[in-house]
């Protein structure tokens, strides 16, 4: 590995820091409008999937590293909680990216319990590490598309846990580690024709 924990503790949270002030007056990023994103609020959700393996220069799913995780995690949920957010985990495609999240945002939003605990090779080092640092954790089938804000780090496909209208977030942000970091907000659907107003 050519960058320490430390410097994938920093991209982590220059990263989340970006995705969760998006739309805020002053920080539009890359040239990108972010006319009519509106800003997140307590309760809404932040959808991450992660692939601890591209993090460190892998094939995905072949190098699960549950201290990549814990690096990422220390940086992400902290900014996440001082809003009143909550985090949504997405594991790997062998548990079907089903998503670990707080008790309390599964009853909030009526997701549907399933009975499965990731580990480190069906459900990957990230899921991993929401059970084990979230307080009530539940594993959910899906979330809906209820997501309001979403970050992928490695490729890993968060887009169906997100509201529409999901928008890309051209971030400066863009890598944690080896991992390209592709990021979304929602915005409301845009309707109407030339006499709309938006």
């Amino acid at each position: 590995m050519s960058f320490s924990l430390e410097t994938i503790k920093n991209q982590a949270k220059a990263a989340i820091t970006e995705l969760v002030n998006y739309g805020q007056v002053g920080l539009e990023y890359a040239g990108t409008s972010s006319h009519n994103i509106p800003p997140l609020k307590a309760g809404d959700i932040v959808i991450i999937g992660c692939s601890t393996s591209r993090v460190v220069g892998y094939h995905m799913g072949t190098h699960s590293t549950e201290d990549i995780a814990k690096a990422i995690m220390d940086e992400v949920l902290p900014v996440i909680k001082s809003r009143g957010l909550y985090l949504a985990c997405q594991c790997c495609e062998h548990l079907n990216r089903a998503v670990v999240v707080e008790r309390e945002c599964m009853e909030k939003f009526g997701f549907e319990q399933v009975c499965v605990k990731p580990r480190l090779h069906a459900g990957g080092a990230w899921s991993v590490r929401a059970t084990e640092v979230f307080d009530e954790p539940v594993v959910v089938e899906d979330i809906m598309g209820k997501a309001s804000a979403g970050m992928d780090i490695g490729g890993v496909l968060i887009g169906m846990h997100m509201r529409r209208v999901a928008v890309p977030v051209h971030a400066e942000n863009d890598r944690i580690g080896e991992a390209n970091v592709v990021m979304a907000r929602v915005r409301p659907k845009l309707i109407g024709g030339a006499r709309a107003e938006y």
